[in-house]
């Protein structure tokens, strides 16, 4: 266990330095010279100037050694100063950081708590009805886009109805779960219809196995074999599915967060490009893939735990 614990967190540590070198060309290979906006703009901008610019903030450095300056600072927690706000990138992202993470969080609950509710009565009511109804209700849940859904929230549950706020956070903890309720159900459907059919054909799959149908014969309850033999082993794939899709939404936070109007690293990331403010555009996806990374590997390492037939092949 030790052996695989210690290949993973290698392979983990590999990645990210691949990654990390992978953000910060691209975005200094993105349109746009940060020199110039450094400088003021290119009214009234001389060459000199231009030149002293790039001096000052090692811009006339070759790719590899700013690269390697900047990876060394990230060690360090020293992300930069914002070009725009002309503040530390690691302030502005924990003054960001916490609205974001309890969007994710909100969004997960929603997700898993009726993700997998409904993939449950699916598998349990298969062929009937109520079978049909939920999964053509994912199939329209997934087919929907975040952003058409924050629209359609916006104005039925929020203009029209009133019942929640459409803009900002809100403080405290009922104000947050409050002022969030829309965001986190707009970020939370696409996966809600993910993990529905993922539990639903998990649950379909160990229902078949041998000892199910022994303890069917030997006249153990039905609710008694779908919570022990059936969800028990159906948990794998489950939560390996609910682990991934909760890691990808620190990305889907961009979308939801401009059409909410919060305050998070999903915002902060839309203005940082749009205003070609390059360490704050890195520092955000360095920790949108750092995010994903860190649980995808937390999510492959508990799944044996989860199911003792993987031990084997996993070690």
């Amino acid at each position: 266990m030790l052996a695989r614990i210690s290949r993973r967190l290698a392979g983990l540590l590999a990645t990210l330095v691949a990654a990390s070198f992978v953000i910060f060309a691209a975005v200094y290979a993105a349109p746009g010279d940060p020199a110039v906006f450094l400088a003021g703009g290119r009214d009234k901008l001389s060459p000199e100037k231009l030149e002293l610019v790039r001096a000052q903030y090692h811009l006339d450095e070759p790719l590899v050694v700013q690269y390697g300056r900047w990876l060394g600072d990230c060690l360090q927690l020293d992300l930069g100063r914002s070009f725009k706000y002309s503040d530390q990138v690691a302030d502005l992202l924990a003054a960001r950081f916490p609205t974001t993470l309890a969007l994710v969080a909100y969004a997960t609950v929603l997700f898993v708590v009726l993700g997998v509710g409904a993939g449950v009565l699916a598998a349990v009511r298969r062929g009937t009805w109520i079978d049909s109804a939920i999964v053509g209700g994912t199939t329209l849940a997934a087919s929907v886009p975040s952003f058409v859904s924050a629209i359609a929230l916006v104005a039925v549950l929020g203009v029209q109805l009133g019942w929640f706020p459409v803009s900002g956070s809100g403080t405290g903890l009922a104000g947050t779960v409050h002022h969030l309720t829309l965001p986190a159900l707009s970020l939370a459907l696409g996966a809600l219809a993910l993990i529905s059919r993922v539990t639903r054909q998990s649950m379909v799959d160990a229902g078949t196995a041998d000892h199910v149908e022994v303890a069917r014969a030997c006249g153990v309850r039905e609710r008694d074999i779908v919570v022990r033999h059936i969800l028990r082993n159906a948990l794998g794939p489950i939560v390996t599915m609910c682990g991934l899709v909760m890691a990808g939404m620190l990305a889907g936070t961009v979308v939801v967060e401009t059409a909410f109007g919060i305050s998070g690293i999903g915002s902060l990331l839309v203005g940082a490009i749009n205003t070609h403010d390059f360490p704050v555009a890195q520092a955000v996806l360095l920790v949108m893939v750092t995010g994903y990374m860190v649980v995808t590997t937390l999510v492959d390492l508990t799944h044996p735990l989860l199911d003792p037939r993987v031990k084997g092949t996993a070690a």
